[in-house]
């Protein structure tokens, strides 16, 4: 079997100050029961509270990072384009660019480097294959989500 195209792996570095994969008006970060520890932890809240500050549901019931309604962003993206979660942000933004959507082809890379300054930048390191599946595993647990506190086991939560 062949496998996937970037199995070899692929060049990427994020850029400072950049911020384009958490600016993106109407941008969705699922959230998986650990982020909502991690990320409420860190707040110093018991993560009911944190989820009814920073959180709300989407359509189906999960939950996701709440956007600012000035214009759409990410509550956490500063005006200097940082994270001011970044060491315990969700995992879903610790995989990207290694969403499984834009992994599919090499297309669908083809456009998203051309929204990421860091695919194939000067300063960027090869990313193995092997290190790329486990962000596409993290990306694919995140978009799972949870609709409830706590999490159940059960169907809708997977």
């Amino acid at each position: 079997m062949k496998g996937p195209w970037w199995k070899g792996g692929v060049r990427f570095a994020c850029q400072s100050q950049c911020g384009r994969c958490c600016d993106e008006p109407g941008g969705i970060v699922y959230l998986s029961p650990d982020d909502a520890r991690r990320i409420a932890d860190h707040e110093g809240l018991e993560v009911p509270e944190w989820l009814n500050r920073d959180a709300r549901t989407t359509y189906d019931g999960r939950y996701v990072l709440k956007s600012r309604e000035s214009d759409g962003v990410c509550i956490h993206l500063d005006e200097n384009k940082q994270c001011d979660i970044y060491s315990v942000r969700p995992q879903q933004c610790k995989a990207f660019p290694w969403w499984g959507e834009n992994l599919a082809d090499k297309r669908s890379w083809s456009q998203t480097k051309e929204r990421c300054p860091g695919i194939d930048a000067e300063d960027a390191l090869l990313i193995d294959g092997a290190t790329i599946r486990l962000h596409v595993f993290s990306d694919r647990t995140s978009s799972k989500g949870f609709r409830s506190w706590p999490p159940s086991t059960g169907f809708w939560n997977r």
